[in-house]
């Protein structure tokens, strides 16, 4: 059976998943049918054949940073086989450099961050002091990229930041650039920095128009994910199946793109 990672994976405890899936719920006005604990997360996973998951969550305010990325810590070292995490940063934390190193002490192998929740635009000075922490430290950084609604991730905003590091390893969710792909597509990809992923994308997008996109970036810099608990892998998977791929480019994106960047091998 073809290995998989799935590479965007957001976690929340028990006690306050209902309410952080119904935020995410009411964000977005889509429909959630998982329920965004550890067990939800390896209970559906496994209906496709994942083994091992990029698991994170976001700071909404500098005053949760330390708790979740504790948190996500914790489920890392409680599934080392399964679990890669990646921290979280708030912009307005009055000490990033701190909350970075501790990330680092904690065990967690890159950031998180998610502009359209926490209200920051990538090309402003505050997501620079932040790129130059992380790139400092030679860690990756997963961006949620695109949104209509608002003017924080978009690619005019993401390219300035790409540009700025070129040595940073981004990962660009939703194809860098939800609700907008193509245009994301159109000015984004060849940067040599940027990986993407195809979580919250296959829904809106024809098997044709899906693999354009991934021609686009390369095979090689595409990451099969699932947004979860947005999405169910069942359903991602049936999507993604329909595109017409070669062997060797489903099996880059579904596991051998992840176990690089995330040094499983």
């Amino acid at each position: 059976m073809q290995k998989v990672i799935n590479s965007h994976c957001h976690i929340y405890p028990d006690k306050i998943a209902a309410k952080a899936v119904k935020g995410i719920r009411d964000f977005y006005d889509l429909h959630m049918s998982l329920n965004g604990t550890v067990n939800d997360l390896i209970e559906d996973g496994n209906k496709v054949g994942a083994v091992h998951y990029l698991i994170h969550s976001v700071a909404t305010t500098p005053k949760q940073v330390q708790s979740i990325n504790e948190f996500i810590s914790f489920e890392v070292k409680s599934h080392p086989d399964l679990f890669t995490g990646f921290g979280t940063l708030h912009p307005d934390s009055e000490d990033i450099e701190g909350d970075l190193d501790y990330i680092i002490e904690l065990g967690l192998k890159g950031v998180k961050v998610h502009p359209d929740f926490q209200q920051f635009a990538l090309n402003e000075e505050k997501a620079f002091k932040m790129g130059e922490a992380i790139n400092e430290r030679g860690l990756p950084i997963m961006i949620h990229c695109g949104d209509f609604r608002y003017n924080y991730s978009n690619p005019e905003h993401l390219k300035p930041f790409l540009e700025k590091f070129p040595d940073l390893t981004v990962i660009g969710a939703h194809f860098a650039g939800w609700s907008m792909w193509e245009k994301a597509t159109e000015e984004l990809a060849g940067t040599p920095n940027l990986f993407v992923d195809c979580s919250s994308s296959l829904y809106a997008l024809s098997p044709e128009t899906a693999k354009d996109l991934i021609h686009a970036y390369g095979a090689d810099k595409v990451l099969w994910a699932t947004d979860f608990p947005m999405w169910e892998s069942t359903s991602e998977m049936e999507m993604f199946n329909k595109i017409d791929l070669t062997e060797e480019e489903r099996n880059l994106i579904l596991y051998e793109n992840a176990a690089k960047l995330l040094g499983l091998k």
